[in-house]
């Protein structure tokens, strides 16, 4: 099971000031939105960043409260009941699934939508749909990642010759195997696929097979750090080889730099899309960098607000409106499907450019 990684008042100081002058929209009626994310513990910097974004985003006369997440078996239930007795309609964050888990029937009961900002448990959202649990997802879910890498290879590099290989981790294994079979499904059977031993102070001998195999782009299941290596020592053989990783790649570029135009399909650095510079620097005047799970939650605010004013005009439940809702965030347009996932891949092609990685556009070969 993946598990992600100052309690901030509510509405108050740098935050308010910035709500007030980030969104000029008056709603029609007001919503009080719950946002539940730690506020101690292990992971309280993600919770911070979850507080920080819901603050930002609040509408005029919308309120928000906080409600502290434990990620505890069991500690769902009281998340349910401080948010009843809150009065809130609807609530953002949800970092871990033992949350959910424990939460979701009794938000069904209350009537109470939860949009989850990082939860990707796909067994967790099956048995939502199941039981109808309120449950909606704006964040990626288990299987995209390789749905996204299998999808590039398929429509940029369909007839160049593909190596896979991984470092033999659960993570670099599953996410190769499965990328494997879609691109066997979709006709491409790779020329070379192999486990390296990771952390090595060089991949020379892999460099060489992976020649010899006569393999120009390799999809690597392993950390930066050891794309990190063999892009140098395939630049220093002149080898000609083109490497692209996963989310993982979005790491510290040390100690190996990473070489340009090594690619990556990953989350964006939503701080750098054009529909979040309002935002971001909104943010950073007000003294908060607009990382990690800021923007994120900052975006599932708005789709939260929004669906409380549609619920209001069409005298229905925030489930029932959030279900047909399109809505421009900071993060770009968010729209769910009947499933209650989102309706586009999160996941985006990027290019790293030797200071950051930047989105690549639609092929155009």
């Amino acid at each position: 099971m993946r598990r992600l990684m100052n309690r901030l008042p509510p509405n108050s100081g740098p935050a308010a000031l910035l709500a007030a002058g980030l969104l000029a929209f008056q709603p029609a009626t007001a919503a009080t939105i719950g946002v539940v994310a730690p506020q101690d513990g292990p992971y309280a910097l993600l919770g911070q960043q979850i507080l920080r974004g819901a603050q930002a985003a609040v509408a005029a006369g919308d309120s928000i409260v906080p409600v502290a997440e434990s990620c505890d078996q069991g500690g769902g239930k009281a998340v349910a009941d401080k948010l009843r007795q809150a009065g809130a309609t609807v609530a953002i964050g949800f970092l871990c699934v033992e949350t959910l888990s424990d939460a979701l029937p009794l938000l069904k009961t209350a009537a109470i939508a939860a949009i989850t900002v990082s939860v990707r448990s796909r067994i967790l959202m099956e048995d939502a749909a199941r039981y109808g649990w309120p449950l909606f997802r704006l964040g990626p879910v288990d299987g995209e990642e390789a749905d996204k890498l299998a999808e590039t290879i398929l429509t940029r590099y369909q007839n160049r010759p593909i190596a896979l290989v991984d470092d033999g981790t659960i993570y670099g294994r599953e996410l190769t195997s499965a990328v494997r079979q879609k691109l066997e499904a979709g006709g491409i059977k790779p020329v070379f696929t192999d486990t390296f031993r990771p952390g090595q102070e060089q991949q020379l001998a892999l460099v060489r097979r992976l020649v010899k195999a006569g393999a120009t782009h390799v999809l690597v299941g392993g950390d930066r750090g050891d794309v990190s290596i063999m892009a140098r020592d395939a630049a220093a053989e002149g080898a000609g080889l083109y490497f692209i990783g996963g989310d993982v790649m979005r790491a510290a570029d040390r100690p190996v730099a990473l070489r340009e135009g090594v690619l990556a399909v990953a989350l964006p650095d939503y701080a750098t899309l054009p529909e979040a510079q309002a935002a971001a620097a909104g943010l950073r005047t007000a003294g908060f960098e607009p990382d990690g799970y800021t923007l994120p939650a900052y975006a599932a605010l708005q789709v939260a607000s929004a669906a409380a004013r549609a619920a209001e005009a069409r005298k229905g439940t925030i489930a029932e409106a959030l279900a047909g809702l399109s809505v421009d965030t900071v993060i770009g347009p968010v729209r769910f499907r009947a499933d209650h996932e989102l309706a586009r891949n999160p996941f985006l092609l990027q290019q790293w450019s030797g200071s950051g990685f930047e989105v690549l556009g639609p092929a155009t070969e």
